[in-house]
């Protein structure tokens, strides 16, 4: 619950910003009704997989843009494992990588 109360709000269509986004993707590793219920009562509807039922229950496909964008920044070798002590550090070198990535996508996007 920690983690969903620090999101920030959801930019949107004009007018007052909503407070947190309207649905929730998670895991097996989350099923349980404690959960459901907890995030049910902050106003998110829950999608989390059931566990004991076969895979293919749709999260893959959103899972998979999260799976890609970490597979993207393992291409840079300094940011694979974390070396440096001071997080700002760390950060810039993420901010950096991010840039790099963008960048590379414009160009690809500029040849065809």
């Amino acid at each position: 619950m920690p983690l969903i109360q620090a999101v920030p709000p959801v930019r949107g269509r004009r007018g007052r910003p909503r407070q947190r986004p309207d649905t929730l993707y998670a895991d097996r590793g989350y099923d349980h009704d404690k959960y459901r219920k907890q995030v049910q009562a902050s106003g998110i509807i829950p999608i989390i997989a059931r566990r004991g039922t076969e895979h293919g229950s749709g999260l893959g496909v959103h899972r998979w843009v999260v799976e890609q964008s970490f597979a993207l920044l393992h291409w840079f070798r300094r940011l694979r494992i974390r070396w440096e002590i001071r997080d700002d550090i760390h950060e810039a070198f993420l901010s950096l990588a991010c840039g790099i990535i963008c960048w590379r996508r414009m160009a690809k996007l500029q040849l065809c």
